[in-house]
């Protein structure tokens, strides 16, 4: 009877506080569940867009910063979640302006491809030799490649204009379709290699370039769809970066200058609640000092809806109609950070003074491990240099599982130390079959929708401004700024 009452006056406050303000006031809370990259951006970016007096709670029941981690080694923090951004990350490079962060000093290494029994192709300190290698041994494959991934980006690159224009898409589809029309979204459904091969890339470059790149980045091969496979391979070219202090003090940083109140919690329900037709969500939630619960003009879930077996953590309840979960699988990945030397030898060196590489990829051959890359520390000083092979270094290996002791010994002659993450890291592109929507209902957004298309940070701040712009969107009615067709024409005529 009494949580019943409390529940009575709780709404009944947060009505009274909409009618006081106008029918057209701002939210007066909203939640976000999850403080990975995309919680952490679409609260500030829903900030922006709303004003600073609105409440923000944001749900983390693990570290914030989610897939973007370090791990500690011998008192130095090294990258274990997402390592390093492409250039044309435009919010993630616009987050650390903003927020006062800074580039890490880029430490050059030279990189190798491993198919198993010997190295496929070798980089050099020489960029034209490089150019060379690769047009003896694949023709003009990679210069094809190349052409397909620009024209990919050159497309997706709009999004960018579309969002500062204040336009939104309520779901996957629609947004792919504003940027490449129809190819977009028919990339979601053929696979990278059938895509390079109708552009007259060589069956040997997949199998020996493209499947390392992939593995590096997805864990999968190139039977995964097109789409995320052009965004992978994008970013293994141009420059790369990463932030000084390592990578997820974006996150934290977002959410200081936000103001927003993080909840240590695990949310496990979303109840819809309707009161004089104005929707209100009752989030349920579990944390270190029990149970609770607290009401919410405006939801964004910016966690991913599916579990390794396809299951879903929330709860959506008293929805008509039901919310249907997106159903799929994801990607378990380990990521080991081994402090030892390198057994150059499995790789074709016996003097390990003669190992070249900082970092090495595997072809698509059934191996225990799919990258292995020594890294340097999240903070590095003007003095420091990389390890020599010959000395002791750390060494971060990605592989499906965790590695064997003889698996370790396989690539390592001794070691120090083990330490491990594991990470949901990316759907298992092909198990979910539709492109799932943000809009769960009216003020209710689902912001990982937009990685069953393609999985990155910069990805998530896409869809996390994106989130932010359809609530405002929704809020106002200004239904103009969503889903709307030839946005490029609208856009021109706009400035």
């Amino acid at each position: 009877m009494a949580r019943a009452a409390g529940l009575l006056a709780a709404l009944a406050a947060l009505l009274a506080a909409a009618v006081a303000t106008g029918g057209d006031s701002r939210p007066g809370k909203i939640a976000v569940v999850g403080a990975g990259i995309g919680g952490s951006a679409v609260a500030h970016f829903l900030q922006q867009h709303f004003g600073p007096q609105v409440q923000i709670d944001v749900y983390e029941q693990q570290a914030v910063g989610g897939r973007l981690a370090t791990i500690s080694v011998n008192k130095q923090h090294y990258e274990s979640g997402a390592a390093s951004f492409h250039s044309l990350s435009l919010h993630m490079q616009n987050f650390v302006k903003q927020l006062g962060l800074r580039h890490r000093r880029e430490v050059v290494g030279r990189s190798a491809i491993f198919g198993g029994e010997h190295l496929v192709l070798e980089e050099t300190d020489w960029y034209l030799l490089n150019l060379f290698r690769l047009w003896w041994h694949y023709g003009i494959s990679f210069l094809r490649l190349q052409m397909w991934v620009e024209e990919v980006m050159e497309k997706f690159m709009r999004i960018y204009k579309y969002q500062a224009h204040g336009y939104a898409f309520s779901g996957v589809e629609e947004l792919l379709s504003s940027l490449g029309e129809s190819a977009f979204v028919n990339m979601t459904q053929r696979s990278v290699a059938e895509s390079l091969l109708q552009v007259g890339v060589t069956q040997r470059f997949i199998d020996d370039v493209v499947s390392a790149v992939l593995r590096a980045s997805y864990g999968q091969s190139a039977t995964m769809p097109a789409f995320a496979g052009a965004m992978s391979l994008a970013g293994a070219q141009g420059s790369l970066w990463s932030v000084e202090g390592g990578n997820k003090l974006v996150c934290s940083e977002l959410l200081r200058l936000t103001k927003a109140n993080v909840i240590r919690a695990m949310v496990t329900s979303v109840t819809l609640h309707n009161t004089e037709g104005k929707a209100l969500y009752q989030v349920k939630y579990e944390g270190e000092v029990g149970k609770g619960s607290d009401f919410y003009d405006i939801v964004v879930i910016a966690t991913p809806l599916a579990s390794d077996n396809g299951s879903s953590s929330i709860t959506f309840e008293d929805f008509d109609p039901p919310i249907t979960v997106a159903q799929g699988s994801f990607q378990h990945t380990v990521i080991s950070l081994v402090h030892g030397y390198l057994n150059s030898s499995y790789f074709g060196f016996p003097d390990p003074k003669l190992f070249p590489f900082a970092s090495i990829l595997t072809t698509d051959f059934p191996n225990f491990f799919s990258a292995l890359d020594n890294i340097c520390p999240v903070n590095i000083s003007a003095n420091f240099r990389r390890k020599q092979p010959q000395e002791a270094a750390v060494w971060r290996v990605q592989s499906p599982k965790h590695l064997s002791k003889t698996e370790l010994k396989t690539l390592f002659r001794s070691y120090y130390s083990v330490q491990t993450a594991e990470w949901q890291a990316h759907p298992i592109y092909g198990s979910h079959t539709t492109l799932p929507r943000f809009e769960l209902h009216d003020q209710l957004f689902y912001l990982n929708a937009l990685e069953w298309a393609a999985s990155s940070v910069e990805m998530m701040a896409v869809a996390a401004k994106n989130v932010a712009l359809l609530a405002f969107n929704r809020w106002y009615q200004d239904l103009d700024k969503i889903d709307q067709k030839d946005l490029m024409h609208k856009v021109k005529t706009e400035l």
